[in-house]
């Protein structure tokens, strides 16, 4: 993948790497951590959504984390595999805010946690809900 003109670069790999999921003009859904939208209101709470991933821990990455934490420093492989892992935990959220009829989340928030100890789990949550602009 091919940096913008002009994006950050961090170490090989460039901003574009460390970001989010996708947007609501790709999504049909908006997802926001607010408890409201500027504009909008809610017609109707449909309710809870979550969106659940666990990735076990590739031993190769392990044993690399293992010695990029004696010299310190950022674990980049590490770090691209729990973005890449939350942004599947957030399509399922969106997935399933889609089936619910929802065309919003409110209140998104991530857990994350050992998964005994072979992997990690990310959860995405928040509230499903119908917004409408707020003039109508």
């Amino acid at each position: 993948m091919r940096a913008a003109p002009g994006a950050a670069r961090v170490g090989a790999m460039g901003i574009e790497d460390y970001g989010g999921g996708s947007g609501a003009q790709q999504t049909g859904v908006m997802v926001v951590t607010t408890n409201d939208v500027p504009g909008y209101r809610v017609e109707q709470v449909i309710g809870e959504v979550f969106g659940l991933t666990v990735r076990s821990r590739h031993l190769g990455s392990q044993i690399g984390a293992g010695l990029k934490s004696m010299i310190g420093g950022e674990l980049k492989g590490l770090t691209k595999t729990l973005v890449q892992t939350r942004n599947q935990a957030m399509e399922r959220l969106i997935e399933q805010a889609k089936a619910r009829g929802a065309n919003a989340v409110l209140m998104m928030r991530f857990d994350v946690t050992d998964a005994a100890d072979v992997g990690t789990e990310v959860c995405a949550y928040g509230t499903a809900v119908v917004l409408v602009p707020a003039s109508t």
